[in-house]
């Protein structure tokens, strides 16, 4: 499984990115987004100085079907919305990969942070670039999370020898030790260490992907 962020340029069309451009100084948060058909629902957070100026040129906006102000303070206001258009959802939902919110866009420039299978992150950014949106990646790291697949007795034997320093090199603890500290056999604490190490090495060799992620061959990468 792969964790990617992206900086988006969001093209021209959808409304929060019109805004945010027109409105540079202003911080946008999607905090939820629905697509539907034709038409997506959001929950936005706007931080600027011109808020009644911001609210504005929303509700002028072409794609705006409705928007609704759920909170409004000094400098912030929360607004629902509902637009035509929802490119980024758009592009997630044909992908078959969540986006991870909030979702932060500043000057045109919306900060995506997607997980999910290295196939599907690359069909995100090949859905991207079908709709005219250019972009960085800032990075793409391997997230895996073995310890799911494991028993409460098999991780509190791991536990135990890594805190005991038995994967420590040079190792500070026996598998002796290991074993009377949790109570139990010392071939059973090697048995379970084993089924632990051959249950962590083969999820995570399982997960790499094959070859690079390839997101097309305009795609940028900050290093």
């Amino acid at each position: 499984m792969a964790q990617a962020r992206l900086n988006v340029d969001l093209p021209d069309g959808p409304w929060v990115g019109e805004i945010s451009r027109a409105f540079p100084e202003a911080r946008i948060q999607v905090l939820t987004a629905t697509p539907g058909d034709g038409a997506g629902f959001a929950l936005v957070k706007i931080t600027a100085g011109d808020i009644d100026g911001i609210l504005d040129a929303i509700d002028a906006h072409d794609t705006i079907e409705e928007v609704s102000v759920m909170a409004l303070s000094e400098g912030v206001v929360t607004v629902q919305v509902e637009a035509r258009a929802p490119l980024l959802m758009a592009a997630a939902q044909q992908a078959g990969i969540p986006i991870e919110m909030p979702v932060e866009i500043e000057d045109g420039v919306a900060r995506i942070d997607v997980t999910g299978a290295h196939e599907r992150v690359a069909d995100f950014g090949n859905m991207l670039q079908a709709v005219g949106a250019e972009f960085d990646v800032k990075y793409v790291q391997q997230r895996v999370n073995p310890g799911e697949s494991l028993t409460e007795r098999q991780r509190e034997v791991l536990f135990e020898a890594v805190e005991r320093g038995y994967y420590d090199v040079p190792r500070t603890c026996t598998l002796t030790e290991v074993a009377e500290h949790v109570g139990i056999a010392k071939s059973t604490c090697s048995e379970t260490l084993q089924r632990v190490e051959r249950t962590i090495v083969r999820e995570f060799v399982d997960d790499l992907p094959r070859n690079p992620i390839e997101v097309g061959p305009s795609v940028g990468t900050d290093t």
